[in-house]
């Protein structure tokens, strides 16, 4: 059973309470539990971590390798200017998609940057707690063409 690391960056433990306006008001708890449920139809083992650390990211994805076969990180805003995050995630041999909840592109210029995204396979922007889902998807995808299925 392939195993996938999914990592929650800064502020997202406040998901549901802050600026719901912007991020909505699906909780992080909720949005975990929709994760779960599609890994389940999928086939694929979940683990979750949430930091508002940076440090603490970059260990969980130092150490990733061996335990899990892919990961899917929302750097939240570390996204947009955290290199030491971009060189864990280039560096540690895992596919990773990136996600964010809002569409970065819509938003303020400096969001639009995304020096993180330079580590990872694909990045999903736009699409609330569903671009997990997303990314979940796109892992096993990426995994069967690996594969050549």
């Amino acid at each position: 059973m392939r195993r996938v690391l999914v990592l929650h960056g800064p502020n997202l433990d406040r998901l549901g309470v802050r600026e719901p306006h912007i991020y909505g008001s699906e909780t992080l708890e909720a949005i975990n539990g929709r994760i779960a449920r599609e890994a389940e139809k999928l086939g694929v083992a979940v683990s979750f971590l949430q930091s508002n650390h940076e440090g603490a990211l970059i260990d969980a994805i130092g150490q990733a390798p061996g335990k899990v076969d892919g990961i899917v990180i929302n750097p939240g805003a570390y996204g947009h200017y955290s290199l030491a995050i971009r060189d864990a995630l280039a560096g540690c041999g895992l596919p990773a998609v990136e996600v964010h909840l809002t569409n970065v592109y819509r938003r303020e210029p400096w969001r639009q940057r995304l020096v993180t995204a330079a580590g990872c396979i694909g990045v999903i922007s736009g699409f609330g707690g569903e671009g997990y889902v997303l990314a979940l998807r796109a892992l096993v995808n990426y995994w069967g063409q690996e594969q050549g299925v």
